[in-house]
């Protein structure tokens, strides 16, 4: 399961990514239209945008935009970013790999092999999925709405 720390930053990021482009959205706003903690956001923020997924402009018509556009964010790169390696054994991971402390030898591990295919099928999906998809049917749900 992905944390909740994870969710709000996805969350977040779609807001971003469906702003208009070039106009920064405030924390406040973000906070308040996706029923985040304001200084949870702020933390959260502040590790994508240390990770060059976001920028923040300061002033009167300051906030934060998308550094990178939409669809070359993916979620398993904010999941990396927020929680760490995607993995659901320590030997599977690609980033922070550790062997098993019960191990009796990766090759032999029917668990390892069985859990392999799982991490392989999820980190497809995460990272060929980009905040642009995630945000595109709501796109598609209001036109459709206005066409009615």
């Amino acid at each position: 399961m992905i944390t909740q720390k994870a969710k709000y930053a996805l969350r977040a990021l779609t807001v971003l990514a469906e702003a208009d482009d070039g106009e920064p959205v405030m924390i406040s706003d973000i906070a308040a239209q996706q029923k985040i903690p304001k200084k949870f956001l702020e933390q959260i923020l502040l590790d994508l945008k240390h990770q060059g997924i976001v920028v923040s402009r300061r002033g009167k018509q300051g906030g934060y935009l998308l550094l990178k556009p939409a669809d070359m964010i993916t979620l398993g790169e904010v999941l990396r970013i927020i929680d760490g390696p995607i993995a659901p054994l320590p030997c599977l991971s690609i980033t922070a790999y550790r062997k098993c402390d019960d191990c009796d030898g990766e090759q032999n591990c029917e668990i390892r092999h069985v859990f392999a295919k799982v991490a392989d099928a999820t980190r497809k999906v995460l990272f060929s999925t980009t905040i642009a998809d995630a945000v595109a049917p709501a796109k598609g749900a209001q036109v459709t709405r206005l066409l009615a």
